[in-house]
């Protein structure tokens, strides 16, 4: 037992190809929600998960779009990760991710704004409107 448990995958090496991938899915994730696509984007490839391989292949006739917000290199790289249903996955789990954080960033400003407006004892743009006690 103790021998087969040594043997298995040797693990990947700091910048490996491994680390290339994940950046390059967390760039795209971060193009993606930067775009405010987050939720057509999560849409489109939950339901095009299972033709992973066609879409994949579907990334050629897209090429133009594409290489908006990626080089070359990686693109042909994105477009061969993507034939891989276990790859779409991961870039939805990044998508919803870094969208999530969007969106706590953002409500935290917004309660800071509120908190320092209240603060300042200031109204705000329609006092009139609110009923006196």
């Amino acid at each position: 037992m103790e021998a087969m448990s040594g043997q298995g995958v040797a693990p990947t090496p700091p910048g490996g190809e491994a680390d290339r991938d994940e950046a390059l899915l967390r760039k795209v994730a971060e193009k993606v929600v930067g775009m405010g696509l987050a939720v057509p984007a999560v849409f489109f490839l939950e339901s095009s998960k299972p033709l992973s391989f066609i879409g994949s292949q579907a990334l050629v006739f897209f090429e133009p779009f594409v290489k908006a917000f990626l080089n070359l290199s990686s693109y042909d790289r994105f477009a061969s990760m993507m034939e891989d249903r276990a790859n779409v996955e991961r870039l939805i789990r990044r998508i919803e991710e870094i969208e999530d954080e969007r969106a706590k960033a953002e409500r935290d400003a917004k309660k800071a704004a509120r908190e320092a407006a209240g603060a300042k004892g200031e109204r705000g743009r329609r006092w009139w409107f609110r009923r006196k006690s």
